[in-house]
C-alpha cells in the first residue's frame, strides 16, 4: 500500500473524436504532436484499450463508474432524447440522461484515498444536481450540462461554470493553461487526479 507521499499524481486527458493515429507517441506521420510525445515517454500510457461506447456520455460514464453503460443506464449520449425513440425501424434501448449520485466515481474513490480531485473541461453526464460535485470532485473548471459550447469554441463561450476570457480565446488553450495553473500552484504535497476532458 502507498503512502499519501508515494502515490502517484494522476492524470486523465479525455478527447472527444480523437483518433489513436492522431497523436505522435501512436505512430502518426502526420501530426505534430512533440509535448504529448514528452509526457507519454514521462508516464504511463494505454496501449490496449477500447471505448464503451461509440459516444460521449456512456463512454464517460464507462470511464468514472467503471461499470458497462448498459449497467450504469447512460446508454447514448446525453441530449439524444430529443430524437429518443429512434426514428427508424429500430426503437433505442432507454436510457437515463445523467450519471446516478448513487454510483460512487473513480473521483469519489480517489479522493477517499486521500487525493485531491480536479475536472477541468467537458462534463455532459448530467444537468445539475449530477454535475461533478457532487461526484467526489473538489474543484470544477467548465464541466456543465453541455455536450460542447453554446456560443462555440471561441470566447465567449457562455459556459456557466467557465468564466469567458478576452475575445477570441481559444478553449482548448484556456482548458490547458487552467491545468497548468492547477498543477503548479498546488499548495499541498497531496497527489492530485487531474480530469482533463477536451
Amino acid at each position: 500500500m502507498y503512502t499519501t507521499s508515494q502515490q502517484p499524481n494522476i492524470i486523465l486527458i479525455l478527447v472527444d473524436d480523437l483518433g489513436r493515429q492522431d497523436i505522435g507517441f501512436y505512430g502518426s506521420t502526420f501530426y505534430e504532436t512533440p509535448n504529448l510525445d514528452r509526457l507519454a515517454r514521462e508516464s504511463m500510457v494505454f496501449t490496449d484499450a477500447y471505448a464503451a461506447c461509440p459516444v460521449c456520455s456512456p463512454t464517460r460514464a464507462s470511464i468514472l463508474s467503471g461499470q458497462y453503460p448498459a449497467r450504469i443506464g447512460v446508454t447514448n449520449y446525453i441530449g439524444s432524447a430529443k430524437d429518443h425513440p429512434s426514428k427508424g425501424r429500430l426503437i433505442d434501448a432507454p436510457y437515463i440522461d445523467h450519471l446516478p449520485l448513487s454510483v460512487k466515481s473513480l473521483a469519489a474513490s480517489l479522493s477517499d484515498g486521500g487525493y485531491q480531485t480536479w475536472h477541468i473541461g467537458k462534463w455532459h453526464l448530467g444537468d445539475e444536481p449530477y454535475y461533478l460535485e457532487h461526484h467526489g470532485f473538489d474543484i470544477n473548471i467548465a464541466g456543465c450540462q453541455f455536450g460542447h459550447p453554446p456560443a462555440g469554441y471561441f470566447s465567449p463561450y457562455h459556459i456557466p461554470t467557465l468564466e469567458d476570457g478576452p475575445d477570441g480565446e481559444y478553449l482548448t488553450d484556456r482548458l490547458t493553461d487552467e491545468a497548468i495553473s492547477l498543477v503548479t500552484n498546488r499548495q499541498t504535497d497531496r497527489p492530485f487526479f487531474l480530469n482533463l476532458c477536451y
